[in-house]
Protein backbone atom coordinates (compact mmCIF):
# COMPACT_ATOMS: atom_id res chain seq x y z
CA UNK A 1 0.00 0.00 0.00
CA UNK A 2 1.55 3.53 -0.70
CA UNK A 3 2.37 5.74 1.71
CA UNK A 4 1.04 8.76 -0.52
CA UNK A 5 -2.84 9.80 -0.76
CA UNK A 6 -4.16 9.83 -4.03
CA UNK A 7 -4.17 13.56 -3.87
CA UNK A 8 -0.45 13.54 -3.11
CA UNK A 9 0.37 10.95 -5.78
CA UNK A 10 -1.69 13.50 -8.71
CA UNK A 11 0.55 15.95 -7.14
CA UNK A 12 3.69 13.88 -7.52
CA UNK A 13 2.20 12.99 -11.21
CA UNK A 14 2.67 16.61 -11.68
CA UNK A 15 6.52 17.03 -10.55
CA UNK A 16 7.01 14.39 -13.01
CA UNK A 17 5.70 16.42 -15.48
CA UNK A 18 7.36 19.51 -14.85
CA UNK A 19 11.17 17.97 -14.73
CA UNK A 20 9.80 16.15 -18.38
CA UNK A 21 9.61 19.79 -19.50
CA UNK A 22 13.05 20.81 -18.33
CA UNK A 23 11.24 22.79 -15.35
CA UNK A 24 13.37 21.66 -11.65
CA UNK A 25 10.21 22.46 -9.01
CA UNK A 26 12.63 22.97 -6.54
CA UNK A 27 15.55 25.19 -7.82
CA UNK A 28 18.60 26.34 -5.98
CA UNK A 29 18.61 30.09 -7.09
CA UNK A 30 15.07 32.97 -5.84
CA UNK A 31 14.89 36.42 -7.83
CA UNK A 32 12.35 38.61 -5.34
CA UNK A 33 12.52 42.53 -5.01
CA UNK A 34 9.71 43.45 -2.98
CA UNK A 35 7.72 41.52 0.11
CA UNK A 36 4.11 41.59 -0.95
CA UNK A 37 3.33 44.62 1.48
CA UNK A 38 6.02 46.13 0.36
CA UNK A 39 4.71 46.39 -3.84
CA UNK A 40 1.51 47.49 -2.40
CA UNK A 41 2.98 50.35 -0.19
CA UNK A 42 5.15 51.07 -3.24
CA UNK A 43 2.22 50.75 -5.62
CA UNK A 44 -0.31 53.00 -3.12
CA UNK A 45 2.68 56.20 -2.77
CA UNK A 46 2.68 56.52 -6.78
CA UNK A 47 -1.21 56.65 -6.59
CA UNK A 48 -0.55 59.91 -4.57
CA UNK A 49 2.55 61.32 -6.23
CA UNK A 50 3.30 62.46 -9.71
CA UNK A 51 5.36 59.11 -10.56
CA UNK A 52 3.97 57.75 -14.08
CA UNK A 53 6.29 55.06 -14.38
CA UNK A 54 4.80 51.50 -13.79
CA UNK A 55 6.05 49.97 -10.64
CA UNK A 56 8.14 46.75 -11.88
CA UNK A 57 8.30 44.18 -8.80
CA UNK A 58 8.99 40.15 -8.88
CA UNK A 59 7.23 38.31 -5.89
CA UNK A 60 7.18 35.20 -3.98
CA UNK A 61 5.26 33.58 -2.09
CA UNK A 62 2.39 30.15 -1.35
CA UNK A 63 -0.04 30.16 -3.55
CA UNK A 64 -3.63 30.44 -1.28
CA UNK A 65 -6.42 30.50 -3.69
CA UNK A 66 -7.01 30.01 -7.82
CA UNK A 67 -9.37 30.98 -9.63
CA UNK A 68 -9.50 30.00 -13.47
CA UNK A 69 -11.94 32.61 -15.30
CA UNK A 70 -11.44 31.70 -19.28
CA UNK A 71 -8.68 33.31 -20.47
CA UNK A 72 -7.65 34.87 -17.46
CA UNK A 73 -6.61 33.36 -13.63
CA UNK A 74 -6.94 35.26 -10.42
CA UNK A 75 -4.50 34.07 -8.23
CA UNK A 76 -3.67 34.65 -4.81
CA UNK A 77 -0.03 34.14 -3.35
CA UNK A 78 1.14 34.74 0.60
CA UNK A 79 4.72 35.31 2.08
CA UNK A 80 6.00 36.47 5.82
CA UNK A 81 4.42 39.98 5.51
CA UNK A 82 0.99 39.23 3.61
CA UNK A 83 -1.26 38.51 0.59
CA UNK A 84 -1.23 39.67 -3.08
CA UNK A 85 -4.14 39.01 -5.77
CA UNK A 86 -1.62 38.05 -9.31
CA UNK A 87 -3.41 38.30 -12.65
CA UNK A 88 -2.67 36.12 -15.51
CA UNK A 89 -3.87 36.85 -18.55
CA UNK A 90 -3.51 34.66 -21.92
CA UNK A 91 -3.05 37.95 -23.99
CA UNK A 92 -0.01 38.57 -21.94
CA UNK A 93 1.54 34.65 -20.94
CA UNK A 94 0.53 33.03 -23.89
CA UNK A 95 -2.00 29.57 -23.94
CA UNK A 96 1.07 27.25 -23.42
CA UNK A 97 2.12 29.28 -20.05
CA UNK A 98 -1.72 29.91 -18.88
CA UNK A 99 -2.02 25.61 -19.29
CA UNK A 100 1.21 25.00 -17.65
CA UNK A 101 0.13 27.12 -15.04
CA UNK A 102 -3.32 25.63 -14.68
CA UNK A 103 -2.65 22.27 -14.77
CA UNK A 104 0.44 22.19 -12.73
CA UNK A 105 0.11 24.52 -10.23
CA UNK A 106 -1.57 23.80 -6.80
CA UNK A 107 -2.69 25.33 -3.36
CA UNK A 108 0.14 25.37 -1.41
CA UNK A 109 3.51 25.32 -4.21
CA UNK A 110 5.49 28.31 -3.65
CA UNK A 111 5.91 30.40 -6.85
CA UNK A 112 7.89 33.43 -8.05
CA UNK A 113 6.49 35.69 -10.34
CA UNK A 114 7.04 38.83 -11.95
CA UNK A 115 5.48 41.84 -13.61
CA UNK A 116 3.55 45.57 -13.26
CA UNK A 117 1.69 46.71 -10.21
CA UNK A 118 -2.17 47.42 -11.18
CA UNK A 119 -5.52 48.08 -9.18
CA UNK A 120 -8.62 46.38 -10.54
CA UNK A 121 -12.05 47.65 -10.99
CA UNK A 122 -12.72 46.37 -7.97
CA UNK A 123 -10.13 48.64 -6.48
CA UNK A 124 -7.91 45.65 -5.43
CA UNK A 125 -3.69 45.91 -6.07
CA UNK A 126 -3.02 43.62 -7.63
CA UNK A 127 0.60 42.22 -10.19
CA UNK A 128 -0.29 41.86 -13.77
CA UNK A 129 1.72 38.58 -14.05
CA UNK A 130 4.09 38.51 -17.06
CA UNK A 131 6.38 35.39 -15.91
CA UNK A 132 5.73 32.76 -13.33
CA UNK A 133 8.16 30.21 -12.13
CA UNK A 134 7.66 26.75 -9.26
CA UNK A 135 10.09 27.39 -6.24
CA UNK A 136 8.72 24.52 -4.17
CA UNK A 137 5.96 21.76 -5.24
CA UNK A 138 3.57 20.97 -2.57
CA UNK A 139 3.16 17.28 -2.18
CA UNK A 140 0.60 16.89 0.67
CA UNK A 141 -2.34 19.60 0.20
CA UNK A 142 -2.82 21.84 3.03
CA UNK A 143 -6.02 21.69 5.37
CA UNK A 144 -8.88 23.14 4.06
CA UNK A 145 -9.83 26.65 4.92
CA UNK A 146 -13.11 28.63 4.87
CA UNK A 147 -13.35 32.31 4.09
CA UNK A 148 -16.03 34.33 6.91
CA UNK A 149 -16.93 38.06 6.34
CA UNK A 150 -16.36 39.62 10.20
CA UNK A 151 -16.93 43.86 10.04
CA UNK A 152 -17.24 43.71 5.80
CA UNK A 153 -13.50 42.39 5.24
CA UNK A 154 -12.93 38.66 4.50
CA UNK A 155 -10.92 36.50 6.88
CA UNK A 156 -9.87 32.92 6.15
CA UNK A 157 -9.74 30.28 8.92
CA UNK A 158 -8.10 26.98 8.87
CA UNK A 159 -10.86 24.16 9.17
CA UNK A 160 -7.56 22.50 10.65
CA UNK A 161 -9.19 22.99 14.84
CA UNK A 162 -8.30 19.86 16.21
CA UNK A 163 -6.04 20.79 19.26
CA UNK A 164 -3.78 17.66 18.73
CA UNK A 165 -3.25 17.23 15.61
CA UNK A 166 -2.67 21.14 15.07
CA UNK A 167 0.36 20.80 18.06
CA UNK A 168 1.27 17.73 16.58
CA UNK A 169 1.87 19.52 12.66
CA UNK A 170 2.73 22.77 14.01
CA UNK A 171 4.28 23.67 10.54
CA UNK A 172 0.66 22.53 9.10
CA UNK A 173 -1.29 24.85 11.86
CA UNK A 174 0.81 28.03 11.09
CA UNK A 175 0.69 27.69 7.20
CA UNK A 176 -3.08 27.96 7.61
CA UNK A 177 -4.25 29.92 10.98
CA UNK A 178 -3.13 33.51 11.21
CA UNK A 179 -3.98 33.93 14.20
CA UNK A 180 -1.40 31.21 15.55
CA UNK A 181 1.32 32.92 13.52
CA UNK A 182 0.05 36.32 15.49
CA UNK A 183 0.80 34.79 18.65
CA UNK A 184 4.29 33.58 17.81
CA UNK A 185 4.94 37.02 16.80
CA UNK A 186 3.67 38.81 19.91
CA UNK A 187 5.69 36.12 21.71
CA UNK A 188 9.14 37.53 19.68
CA UNK A 189 8.03 40.45 20.57
CA UNK A 190 7.34 39.98 24.80
CA UNK A 191 10.75 38.54 24.89
CA UNK A 192 12.28 41.67 22.82
CA UNK A 193 10.52 44.39 25.77
CA UNK A 194 11.81 42.21 28.39
CA UNK A 195 14.95 41.98 26.94
CA UNK A 196 14.87 46.13 26.41
CA UNK A 197 13.45 46.43 30.01
CA UNK A 198 16.23 44.65 31.66
CA UNK A 199 19.22 46.17 29.81
CA UNK A 200 18.21 49.85 29.96
CA UNK A 201 18.01 48.97 33.53
CA UNK A 202 21.64 47.64 34.33
CA UNK A 203 21.29 44.39 34.02
CA UNK A 204 23.76 41.97 32.90
CA UNK A 205 22.58 39.39 30.07
CA UNK A 206 24.11 36.18 30.90
CA UNK A 207 23.98 32.34 29.94
CA UNK A 208 24.30 29.79 32.55
CA UNK A 209 24.58 25.81 32.12
CA UNK A 210 21.63 24.00 31.14
CA UNK A 211 23.57 20.48 32.16
CA UNK A 212 23.87 20.54 35.69
CA UNK A 213 25.84 17.83 38.15
CA UNK A 214 23.49 19.22 41.00
CA UNK A 215 19.80 20.53 40.38
CA UNK A 216 18.48 23.38 42.72
CA UNK A 217 16.88 26.40 42.56
CA UNK A 218 13.22 25.55 42.67
CA UNK A 219 10.56 22.48 43.71
CA UNK A 220 10.95 20.30 40.81
CA UNK A 221 11.59 16.90 39.97
CA UNK A 222 14.84 17.14 36.97
CA UNK A 223 15.45 14.95 34.11
CA UNK A 224 18.21 12.47 34.41
CA UNK A 225 21.35 12.31 32.25
CA UNK A 226 24.74 10.31 31.60
CA UNK A 227 27.85 11.97 30.79
CA UNK A 228 30.03 8.63 29.27
CA UNK A 229 33.22 10.08 29.52
CA UNK A 230 33.05 11.92 32.58
CA UNK A 231 31.08 9.10 34.16
CA UNK A 232 28.52 11.18 35.75
CA UNK A 233 24.89 11.46 36.10
CA UNK A 234 23.36 15.06 35.00
CA UNK A 235 20.31 16.96 35.56
CA UNK A 236 18.46 19.30 33.05
CA UNK A 237 18.20 22.39 34.83
CA UNK A 238 15.08 22.90 36.60
CA UNK A 239 16.00 27.02 37.34
CA UNK A 240 18.83 29.40 36.64
CA UNK A 241 19.26 30.27 40.26
CA UNK A 242 21.63 29.39 42.06
CA UNK A 243 24.13 29.97 39.11
CA UNK A 244 22.90 33.80 38.60
CA UNK A 245 23.70 34.17 42.18
CA UNK A 246 26.99 32.88 42.23
CA UNK A 247 27.58 35.65 39.83
CA UNK A 248 26.68 38.53 42.24
CA UNK A 249 29.11 37.01 44.65
CA UNK A 250 31.63 37.63 41.77
CA UNK A 251 30.72 41.43 41.42
CA UNK A 252 27.93 41.59 38.84
CA UNK A 253 25.36 43.43 40.88
CA UNK A 254 22.36 43.33 38.13
CA UNK A 255 22.16 39.71 36.27
CA UNK A 256 19.42 38.17 34.07
CA UNK A 257 18.86 35.58 32.08
CA UNK A 258 15.97 34.36 29.36
CA UNK A 259 15.98 30.30 28.64
CA UNK A 260 14.91 26.98 28.31
CA UNK A 261 14.03 25.16 32.15
CA UNK A 262 12.90 21.38 32.46
CA UNK A 263 10.90 19.81 35.02
CA UNK A 264 9.64 16.06 34.85
CA UNK A 265 6.18 16.71 36.22
CA UNK A 266 2.65 16.92 35.11
CA UNK A 267 1.31 18.86 31.99
CA UNK A 268 -2.07 20.72 31.58
CA UNK A 269 -3.37 24.19 30.82
CA UNK A 270 -0.32 26.38 32.48
CA UNK A 271 2.74 23.07 32.76
CA UNK A 272 5.22 21.61 29.79
CA UNK A 273 7.80 19.96 30.92
CA UNK A 274 10.03 22.18 29.18
CA UNK A 275 9.36 26.05 29.21
CA UNK A 276 10.99 29.53 29.29
CA UNK A 277 11.99 31.32 31.91
CA UNK A 278 13.05 34.83 32.58
CA UNK A 279 15.12 34.83 36.66
CA UNK A 280 17.26 38.29 37.29
CA UNK A 281 18.52 38.85 40.55
CA UNK A 282 19.58 42.45 42.13
CA UNK A 283 22.06 43.15 44.47
CA UNK A 284 20.82 45.70 47.30
CA UNK A 285 17.47 44.88 47.37
CA UNK A 286 14.72 43.02 48.92
CA UNK A 287 11.30 41.67 47.98
CA UNK A 288 9.53 44.68 47.93
CA UNK A 289 12.22 46.34 45.61
CA UNK A 290 11.18 43.24 43.41
CA UNK A 291 8.21 44.09 43.55
CA UNK A 292 8.18 47.29 42.10
CA UNK A 293 10.26 46.52 39.36
CA UNK A 294 8.34 43.63 38.31
CA UNK A 295 5.12 45.85 37.78
CA UNK A 296 7.25 47.88 35.90
CA UNK A 297 8.70 45.22 34.10
CA UNK A 298 5.03 44.18 33.27
CA UNK A 299 3.59 47.55 32.22
CA UNK A 300 6.34 48.06 29.72
CA UNK A 301 5.91 44.71 28.22
CA UNK A 302 2.37 45.93 27.59
CA UNK A 303 3.08 49.50 26.22
CA UNK A 304 5.49 47.82 23.77
CA UNK A 305 3.59 45.07 22.90
CA UNK A 306 0.36 46.01 22.52
CA UNK A 307 -0.02 50.04 23.31
CA UNK A 308 -1.86 50.11 25.97
CA UNK A 309 -1.77 48.62 29.93
CA UNK A 310 -5.31 47.52 29.78
CA UNK A 311 -5.87 43.91 28.33
CA UNK A 312 -8.50 41.11 28.05
CA UNK A 313 -7.87 37.90 29.46
CA UNK A 314 -10.88 34.71 28.80
CA UNK A 315 -13.51 37.49 29.13
CA UNK A 316 -11.86 39.93 32.11
CA UNK A 317 -10.65 43.10 31.78
CA UNK A 318 -7.11 43.75 33.60
CA UNK A 319 -5.67 46.92 34.65
CA UNK A 320 -1.56 46.41 34.70
CA UNK A 321 -1.01 50.04 35.51
CA UNK A 322 1.33 49.87 38.78
CA UNK A 323 0.82 49.72 41.92
CA UNK A 324 -0.79 46.01 42.16
CA UNK A 325 -2.57 45.16 45.13
CA UNK A 326 -0.83 43.15 47.59
CA UNK A 327 -2.21 41.14 49.98
CA UNK A 328 -0.01 39.29 53.09
CA UNK A 329 -0.80 35.02 52.63
CA UNK A 330 -2.87 34.76 55.65
CA UNK A 331 -5.02 38.01 55.40
CA UNK A 332 -5.98 36.02 51.76
CA UNK A 333 -6.69 32.60 53.47
CA UNK A 334 -9.12 34.03 56.23
CA UNK A 335 -10.80 35.88 53.83
CA UNK A 336 -11.49 33.65 50.80
CA UNK A 337 -11.36 30.59 52.49
CA UNK A 338 -12.19 31.04 55.95
CA UNK A 339 -8.64 29.51 57.81
CA UNK A 340 -6.93 32.03 59.57
CA UNK A 341 -3.21 29.86 59.62
CA UNK A 342 -1.77 31.71 62.17
CA UNK A 343 -4.03 30.15 64.60
CA UNK A 344 -3.02 26.66 63.02
CA UNK A 345 0.38 26.51 63.77
CA UNK A 346 1.32 22.75 63.59
CA UNK A 347 -0.08 20.24 60.29
CA UNK A 348 -2.50 18.40 62.71
CA UNK A 349 -4.18 21.25 63.80
CA UNK A 350 -4.35 22.83 60.11
CA UNK A 351 -5.60 19.52 58.92
CA UNK A 352 -9.00 19.32 61.08
CA UNK A 353 -9.70 22.80 59.90
CA UNK A 354 -9.24 21.65 56.01
CA UNK A 355 -11.07 18.54 56.89
CA UNK A 356 -14.17 20.95 58.61
CA UNK A 357 -14.28 22.40 55.06
CA UNK A 358 -14.53 18.43 53.22
CA UNK A 359 -11.09 18.93 51.95
CA UNK A 360 -8.64 15.97 52.22
CA UNK A 361 -5.29 17.07 52.93
CA UNK A 362 -2.25 14.56 51.79
CA UNK A 363 -0.99 13.10 55.31
CA UNK A 364 2.43 13.27 54.01
CA UNK A 365 2.32 17.03 53.37
CA UNK A 366 4.17 19.34 55.31
CA UNK A 367 2.21 22.53 56.83
CA UNK A 368 3.77 24.82 54.33
CA UNK A 369 2.72 21.82 51.47
CA UNK A 370 -0.91 22.50 52.65
CA UNK A 371 -0.91 26.13 53.04
CA UNK A 372 0.37 25.98 49.60
CA UNK A 373 -2.97 23.81 48.48
CA UNK A 374 -5.26 26.53 50.21
CA UNK A 375 -3.75 28.67 47.82
CA UNK A 376 -4.39 26.89 44.93
CA UNK A 377 -7.73 25.91 45.59
CA UNK A 378 -8.90 28.90 47.28
CA UNK A 379 -6.74 32.50 46.55
CA UNK A 380 -5.55 31.59 43.03
CA UNK A 381 -8.34 31.24 40.94
CA UNK A 382 -10.19 34.71 41.94
CA UNK A 383 -7.39 36.46 41.67
CA UNK A 384 -7.53 38.29 38.72
CA UNK A 385 -6.41 41.87 38.90
CA UNK A 386 -2.89 42.00 39.43
CA UNK A 387 -2.08 41.11 43.07
CA UNK A 388 1.06 40.25 45.06
CA UNK A 389 0.57 37.50 47.77
CA UNK A 390 3.24 37.85 50.17
CA UNK A 391 4.84 35.87 53.22
CA UNK A 392 5.08 32.18 52.69
CA UNK A 393 6.16 29.39 55.03
CA UNK A 394 9.69 28.76 55.22
CA UNK A 395 9.50 25.40 54.64
CA UNK A 396 8.10 25.62 51.10
CA UNK A 397 10.94 28.17 50.52
CA UNK A 398 14.50 27.29 51.29
CA UNK A 399 16.42 30.29 49.48
CA UNK A 400 14.64 32.97 50.82
CA UNK A 401 14.91 35.30 54.08
CA UNK A 402 13.11 34.44 57.15
CA UNK A 403 11.23 37.72 58.70
CA UNK A 404 12.81 38.84 61.18
CA UNK A 405 10.13 38.69 64.01
CA UNK A 406 8.56 35.58 62.52
CA UNK A 407 11.37 33.16 61.65
CA UNK A 408 8.94 30.64 60.14
CA UNK A 409 7.39 32.91 57.63
CA UNK A 410 9.79 34.25 54.49
CA UNK A 411 10.21 37.15 52.48
CA UNK A 412 8.24 36.01 49.39
CA UNK A 413 5.61 36.68 47.16
CA UNK A 414 3.77 35.21 44.40
CA UNK A 415 1.96 37.53 41.88
CA UNK A 416 -1.34 36.76 39.95
CA UNK A 417 -2.91 37.67 37.13
CA UNK A 418 -6.35 36.12 35.41
CA UNK A 419 -6.72 33.86 37.96
CA UNK A 420 -2.78 32.14 37.27
CA UNK A 421 0.63 32.59 39.19
CA UNK A 422 2.65 34.55 36.62
CA UNK A 423 6.01 34.66 39.13
CA UNK A 424 8.01 33.96 42.47
CA UNK A 425 10.24 36.30 43.71
CA UNK A 426 12.32 36.52 47.29
CA UNK A 427 14.42 38.47 49.57
CA UNK A 428 17.00 35.98 48.75
CA UNK A 429 19.16 34.27 51.74
CA UNK A 430 23.27 35.83 52.17
CA UNK A 431 23.89 33.77 55.50
CA UNK A 432 26.15 30.91 54.08
CA UNK A 433 25.43 29.21 57.29
CA UNK A 434 21.41 30.13 57.56
CA UNK A 435 21.96 28.36 53.38
CA UNK A 436 23.26 25.49 54.92
CA UNK A 437 20.79 24.48 57.61
CA UNK A 438 18.31 25.14 55.48
CA UNK A 439 19.64 22.33 53.05
CA UNK A 440 20.40 20.29 55.77
CA UNK A 441 16.50 20.74 57.02
CA UNK A 442 15.14 20.22 53.71
CA UNK A 443 17.03 16.65 53.24
CA UNK A 444 15.93 15.61 56.67
CA UNK A 445 12.13 16.45 56.66
CA UNK A 446 11.60 15.45 52.58
CA UNK A 447 11.10 11.89 51.55
CA UNK A 448 13.49 11.71 48.70
CA UNK A 449 10.90 11.48 46.03
CA UNK A 450 9.51 14.86 47.18
CA UNK A 451 9.75 17.77 44.41
CA UNK A 452 10.48 20.62 46.85
CA UNK A 453 13.13 18.40 48.41
CA UNK A 454 16.40 20.35 47.57
CA UNK A 455 19.89 18.65 47.20
CA UNK A 456 22.78 19.73 49.47
CA UNK A 457 25.03 22.10 46.79
CA UNK A 458 28.85 22.56 48.20
CA UNK A 459 30.15 24.70 45.45
CA UNK A 460 26.90 26.91 45.83
CA UNK A 461 27.88 27.23 49.59
CA UNK A 462 31.58 27.63 49.06
CA UNK A 463 30.40 30.68 46.41
CA UNK A 464 27.96 32.17 49.42
CA UNK A 465 31.35 32.02 52.31
CA UNK A 466 33.03 34.45 50.56
CA UNK A 467 30.38 36.52 50.79
CA UNK A 468 27.19 37.85 49.14
CA UNK A 469 25.74 40.92 48.70
CA UNK A 470 22.11 41.62 50.01
CA UNK A 471 20.02 40.69 47.07
CA UNK A 472 15.78 40.08 45.74
CA UNK A 473 15.47 37.60 42.86
CA UNK A 474 12.51 36.62 40.60
CA UNK A 475 11.68 34.10 38.26
CA UNK A 476 8.49 34.24 35.69
CA UNK A 477 7.60 32.00 33.02
CA UNK A 478 7.56 33.67 29.61
CA UNK A 479 4.83 31.66 28.01
CA UNK A 480 2.45 32.83 30.91
CA UNK A 481 3.21 35.92 30.21
CA UNK A 482 2.42 35.14 26.15
CA UNK A 483 -0.83 33.25 27.36
CA UNK A 484 -1.68 36.56 29.27
CA UNK A 485 -0.99 39.31 26.55
CA UNK A 486 -2.18 37.10 23.83
CA UNK A 487 -5.46 36.00 25.44
CA UNK A 488 -4.83 32.29 25.28
CA UNK A 489 -5.95 29.87 28.05
CA UNK A 490 -3.73 27.34 27.55
CA UNK A 491 0.51 27.34 27.33
CA UNK A 492 0.46 24.91 24.31
CA UNK A 493 -0.74 27.38 22.54
CA UNK A 494 2.21 29.73 23.00
CA UNK A 495 4.84 26.85 22.16
CA UNK A 496 5.09 25.97 19.13
CA UNK A 497 5.70 22.08 19.34
CA UNK A 498 4.48 21.43 22.74
CA UNK A 499 5.25 17.85 24.23
CA UNK A 500 2.52 15.42 23.77
CA UNK A 501 1.99 11.53 24.50
CA UNK A 502 3.56 9.42 21.23
CA UNK A 503 1.08 7.88 18.93
CA UNK A 504 1.50 5.85 15.81
CA UNK A 505 0.76 8.49 12.95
Amino acid sequence: MSKYSNLEQNRLEKLERLRAQGIEPYPNRVERTHTNLDAIHAFEETETSAQTEPIKVTLTGRLRSIRPMGKITFVHIEDGSGRVQLFLRLNDLGKDQIDLFNQEFDLGDFIQTSGEMFRTRTGEITLRVESFRMLAKAITPLPATKDQVVDGEVVRHAILSDPETRYRQRYADLAVNPDVRRIFNMRAAITRALRGFFDSNGFLEVETPILQPIYGGAAARPFITHHHQLKQDLYLRISFELYLKRLLVGGIERVYEIGRDFRNEGVDRTHNPEFTQLEFYMAYADYHDVMELTEQMIAYTADQVLGTRTITFQGHEIDLHPPWKRMELSQGLFEMAGIDINQHPTKDSLAGAMRALDMQPNPNATLGQMIESLLGDFLEPNLIQPTFIYNYPRDISPLAKSLPENPQIVERFEGFIGGMELCNAFTEINDPLDQESRFLEMGRDYDANDEDRHPMDEDYLRAMRYGMPPNGGFGMGVDRLTMLLTDTPNIREVILFPHLRSRED
